[in-house]
C-alpha cells in the first residue's frame, strides 16, 4: 500500500506556517499528500498593494493555494465550501456558511468521505488550541479528531493522528516579542512541554519550498500584513523558528514501539519513516 498523508487546516496558508517543510518532505519520499481547505479563507485581508482591489477574496486564495501546493510538491488542494468565519472584531456570525455555523456532522462526513477516497495511515491537524485561539481552526480540530475516531471501522483505517505543536519556550518568545497573531495569548497554554512533541522535524532542507509556499500566499504575506511590517531582526528569528516544526500525537490505533517519533510513519511498515 502506498502512503498517504491527510494534512486537514482551515485556510489557505495554514499549511505554509504549521508544517510546509515536513509535507514537502513527504512528498519528496513518495507519500501520496492531500490537503484539505475547510475555508477559501475569504475573511482575509489583502495585505499586498500590488494585487489592487480585489473583489472576490475567496477564489484569489483558492488560486494562492493550488501555487502553494505546487511549490510544496503536493497534490491539489480539497475545499470543503465553508466561509471563513473570521475572527476577534471581524468575526461573522452572521454568515449561515461560516465553519462556526456549520454542523459540525456534516464538517465531519465530508472529511470521512476524503478519507475513504484517498486512505491515510496517517492524519494531520491543529492542535486543541487551535493554533493561537481562531474559531476556524477549533472547528476543524473537533471534526478532524471526531472522523479520525469515526473512521476506525473502514477499510483502510488511518493509523496515527498528529496535531501541529509549539513548544512552550518557542511560544514565550513569540508572545513576548508580539508575533503572535492574537494579542494577551498565554504562552503557558498554547505552549506545550518537550515531552508533548512526538516528532520534531528539522526541515532546514525543505525551507526554500516552505518560503516560496509562503509567497505564493501573496495576498496574506504582502507589505501591509503582519509578517510583512516585522522588523528586521523579529523576522529574521522568525525564519529561523521555522525551519523547525514540531507535532504531537493525537491519536493512534497501533502500538508506538518508540517515542518520541522518528516520523509521521515510523513503525508502520511502509517503507518510508
Amino acid at each position: 500500500m502506498k502512503p498517504s498523508l491527510l494534512a486537514v487546516f482551515a485556510h489557505p496558508d495554514d499549511e505554509a506556517f504549521s508544517s510546509g517543510g515536513t509535507l514537502a518532505h513527504y512528498a519528496k519520499l513518495g507519500v501520496d499528500v492531500t490537503l484539505i481547505s475547510s475555508t477559501r479563507g475569504e475573511a482575509g485581508k489583502v495585505t499586498d498593494p500590488i494585487l489592487g482591489e480585489v473583489k472576490d477574496v475567496g477564489a484569489l486564495r483558492e488560486l494562492e493555494l493550488q501555487n502553494a501546493c505546487k511549490e510544496l510538491g503536493i497534490n491539489p488542494p480539497i475545499f470543503l465550501g465553508y466561509h471563513d468565519s473570521g475572527r476577534l472584531e471581524r468575526l461573522r456570525k452572521d454568515d449561515p456558511l461560516a465553519s462556526i455555523n456549520a454542523d459540525p456532522l456534516e464538517i465531519e462526513q465530508k472529511i470521512r468521505e476524503v478519507i475513504a477516497k484517498v486512505k491515510p495511515q496517517v492524519m494531520l491537524t491543529f492542535d486543541p488550541h487551535g493554533g493561537y485561539g481562531h474559531p476556524d481552526h477549533l472547528v476543524i480540530h473537533s471534526a478532524t479528531l471526531a472522523a479520525f475516531f469515526s473512521s476506525g471501522d473502514f477499510e483502510a483505517a488511518p493509523q496515527r493522528l498528529f496535531y501541529t505543536a509549539m513548544p512552550t519556550e518557542i511560544a514565550r518568545m513569540m508572545f513576548a516579542s508580539g508575533a503572535s497573531p492574537t494579542p494577551g495569548l498565554d504562552p503557558e497554554l498554547y505552549g506545550v512541554s518537550r515531552s508533548t512533541i512526538a516528532f520534531g522535524h528539522d526541515i532546514s532542507a525543505y525551507l526554500d519550498q516552505k518560503m516560496a509556499a509562503l509567497k505564493a500566499h501573496a495576498s496574506q504575506v504582502g507589505p501591509t500584513s503582519r509578517m510583512g511590517q516585522m522588523p528586521e531582526e523579529q523576522r529574521v528569528n522568525m525564519q529561523k523558528r521555522m525551519g523547525f516544526e514540531n507535532f504531537s500525537l493525537g491519536g493512534t490505533r497501533g502500538v508506538i514501539s518508540s517515542y518520541p517519533l522518528n516520523g509521521f510513519f515510523d513503525g508502520l511498515g511502509l517503507g518510508v519513516i
